[in-house]
Formats: C-alpha cells, structure tokens, sequence
C-alpha cells in the first residue's frame, strides 16, 4: 500500500478524537475535509475499512497528518499537566528562562477554572507569585497575585471536593472489595459532582469513576447510560481530552454493556480501549478478551491476547498479569487447545506460585481445573488443590462478593469420577447453593454456564439439577 504509513497511524486514532478535529477544521481544502471525514468513519468502525484514496497527492496525507498530531498535542491535558510540572521545578530551582516566562504569563492570562488540570495550575501560580516577588517585578506579580486572588475560592472549593472524593473512596473501595459496608450515601453527592460544569476536570472525572463503582456495589446499571451518554458528548468536543482519559471511558463502556449482555457493543468499547498502550494496557485487553469469550467469538478472544502477548512478559502488575494468564488458559480452552492450555498453566504455576496466591489465585485456578477436568485428570485436579489447600483458602474467600463454588464443586465432580461415590450429596449440595441465590442474580448464568459445562462428563449430577431447578420453576 502506499498509503501504509497514513493507514497504520489513523488506525490508532479514537472516535472522539477525530469527531473533535472535525469540529475545529478549517481546512479550505475541500480534499483534506474528505479524507478527514473518511478517516473518522473508519475510526468509528471495527470492522469495515474503507480505503483511502491513492490518487490523491500523498503530500496531502502527510500534511494531514502532522496537522492531527499538532492539533491533538496542543489539547492533550496530560501534555498540559507535564507542562505545569517543568514550568514549577524550573521555578521552584530558579532555572526558567525568559521565553518560558511569556508563555506562562501568557497562559494565566487565558486560564480557565474549569481546566482538567485547574488544583495543578492555581499552585503553579502560587509558586510563580513568591519568585516574581522576592526579585521586586511588582507588575508581573501582579498579574500572578490577581489569578490566585480571583480563583482563591474556586481553589478551595476544588480542593474541598477533592478530599471528599476520597473519603467518600473509602466507603466505595471497601464495599467494592470486601462486600462490607455502605457507599449508596455518596451516590447523590458523587452524581451533583459529575455534572457541575463549573467545577474543574479531574474532579467531574473522578466522581464519574466512582459513581461507577457505586452502582456497580448494588447492581444498578440503567442510570449509568445517561451518565456515560452526556461524558461522550463531552469528550467529542475536545473537552478533557487525553488518550488516557478516552481508553479509560471505552473500558468503562465495555462494563456497562457486559452487564446488559450487550456483548457485540461491550466488544465495540473493548477494542477501542486497546488501540492504545499504557499502563492500563493488558487490564482492557483482559477485560475484551472475556467479553468475547462471553459473546462466543472464542477465535477472535484468542486473537486479542495472542497480540498482548509481547506486552505481559515485562510487566510488573501481577493482578493484570495473572488476569491475562487466566484468561488466556480459558481462551486455549475455548478454541479446543486442551494441551496447550495445561502446558501454559502449569509452566506459570511452577515459575509464580507465590505471586498467583498474593493476587488471583481463585481466577487461576478456575481456569486451570476447567482445562484439567475436560481432559478428565481427575486425579491431577485432586492432587493440586490437596497441595495448594484450595479448599481451605476457598473458606476464606467466600467473602467476596463475587464468590463463585467452582473450585470446591470441580474438586467434588473429580473425587465422584475417581471414586463413583457421593452424587446425591454432591448434586443437593449445588442444588441448595443455587437456590439460595436470588433468581436475578448475576451469578446464575455463570453456574448455568459451569452446568453445561460439565455435564458431559457428569451427566446424572446435571439433570438432577437441572429437573430440580425446574420443579420449583428456576431453570437456568
């Protein structure tokens, strides 16, 4: 292709960000506008691309292209925020130079309190006011002092927010992760927080993310559409524009519509989140890679971690590392490579024993007795959780409040296949925990799902649950 260098960097570019370069174009070119209009269809697409058109001068798509990266470079708010931290160490050690000095005077002049980055800047400020003043520049001064005098309650007021922010955290993260505890009582507050645009950036954007956790910790997905809806039209405007911040919104996406089992646009959302890399990388190729094993693209799921691949030999996040190793374990199962599944679980548990237990031991293991009891390794199966004290350590996890028994119930099936013994106590032990489940709770399609299954394996235990299930009008 000729246009390949072109082709490859619009296919890094984000629906948001090509809807706001749309929105500030003022290209007399009618050429350019077309070939901006077609890039952002297909920055909008997954799955069709339209090509773009060789006959026209290449020196248009260069041109374009460096156009992009300038327009999108002078609105990016992390650049921005890295600007404000050179701009105050070079302050705070006396190293700025004149020229730097114009463009800071320049830019408080311009300022505005609803900046991404507005706590950042007002104390950059601060520091300018103290080196304007100890060196008598009385005028400078000035225009430094009237920005922090003219902001000094909005200052406040978005400090304020922001240590509420974290306590309100406190109650969020602990029932989020423990199942203990309220955070319904933040919810108002978070949601007056997210929508006030006179507040800065970072503050709506924090309060959207645990306003996210919130309804998570009671299941109340609905009113998160909204939210989401208005947070789009926000980003298509350029405003708080960051990469970071847009991968982030398309992961968050695809955990609403997972929940509404909307797999195709949790999906959509998902690759969106990995058309770029950082830190959050393989979390959003972790969680794509379970929507599409749970919307039956078993090839496609194996596809997007095979890409990752590369990526988790070095990182140092094992909760994401071991994520991605569970689910790959499961998208080997998924496209039948039974053999290649256990080799790779098994080479991982022998290198990270330790950091599997410190982080995702149940997810691990999960996947891993999946593998091993399709093969039939009973007697495998066993030895490992007799080895490792699963069972005692599945005691303890319970707590969760996404505790799922499938470590307990695959350690069970396996000892009734060695053994032939204990169905009845088995199948009414599963029996009496799906009942005890409210029937819209999540968890049923997943203990439907462990059902299916298994039940070629152990098909008395599966109809006897599933005939059961039924007589009291729960059929799964």
């Amino acid at each position: 292709m000729r246009l390949r260098a072109f082709t490859d960097f619009a296919a890094t570019l984000l629906p948001q960000e090509t809807a706001y370069l749309l929105s500030v174009q003022k290209f007399a070119d009618p050429i350019k506008c077309s070939i901006l209009e077609r890039l952002h269809e297909n920055c909008k697409s997954i799955d069709t691309f339209i090509a773009y058109d060789e006959a026209i001068d290449k020196r248009k798509y260069s041109s374009l292209k460096n156009w992009i990266k300038e327009r999108l470079e002078e609105n990016d708010v992390d650049i921005q925020f890295e600007w404000m931290n050179d701009m105050e160490r070079k302050i705070l050690t006396d190293s700025i130079v004149p020229e730097e000095e114009r463009l800071l005077f320049r830019t408080i002049r311009h300022f505005q309190s609803t900046h991404f980055f507005f706590i950042k800047f007002y104390e950059l400020v601060q520091a300018f006011r103290h080196f304007l003043l100890i060196r008598l520049r009385r005028d400078d001064h000035r225009l430094a002092n009237d920005f922090v005098t003219k902001h000094k309650e909005q200052y406040a007021r978005s400090k304020q927010t922001y240590e509420q922010l974290h306590e309100a955290t406190l109650d969020i993260v602990e029932q989020y992760a423990t199942g203990s505890g309220e955070s319904i009582q933040w919810q108002q507050w978070l949601a007056e927080v997210f929508y006030d645009e006179s507040l800065d950036g970072l503050n709506r954007y924090y309060a959207l993310i645990r306003l996210i956790f919130v309804h998570l910790n009671y299941g109340q997905y609905a009113p998160l559409l909204e939210k989401f809806e208005y947070w789009d039209t926000v980003l298509g405007r350029g405003q708080y524009y960051s990469r970071r911040v847009l991968l982030n919104y398309y992961s968050q996406r695809l955990l609403l519509h997972s929940k509404f089992k909307d797999y195709e646009k949790a999906a959509y959302y998902g690759y969106l989140s990995v058309r770029g890399k950082n830190s959050d990388y393989i979390f959003y190729v972790n969680n794509l890679a379970a929507v599409l094993l749970r919307g039956k693209r078993y090839a496609a799921a194996l596809e997007v971690m095979k890409a990752a691949y590369p990526d988790v030999k070095n990182i140092r996040n094992f909760h994401n590392k071991i994520g991605y190793v569970a689910f790959y374990i499961k998208c080997l199962y998924a496209n039948r490579q039974y053999k290649n599944a256990e080799s790779y679980a098994a080479t991982f548990l022998k290198a990270y024993a330790r950091e599997v237990f410190e982080y995702r031991w149940h997810l691990f293991f999960s996947a891993y007795f999946e593998v091993l009891f399709r093969q039939g390794k009973f007697g495998k199966l066993i030895s490992i959780a007799q080895q490792y004290r699963l069972l005692e350590r599945d005691v303890e996890y319970r707590k969760k409040t996404t505790y799922l028994p499938v470590i307990p119930w695959y350690y069970d099936l396996a000892n009734y296949k060695e053994s032939g013994k204990g169905l009845q106590a088995i199948a009414n032990n599963m029996l009496q925990y799906i009942l005890m489940l409210s029937p819209d709770s999540e968890k049923i399609p997943l203990l439907g799902e462990f059902l299916e299954e298994t039940k070629e394996t152990v098909p008395d235990i599966y109809r006897y649950v599933n005939s059961r299930l039924h007589e009291k009008g729960r059929g799964m």
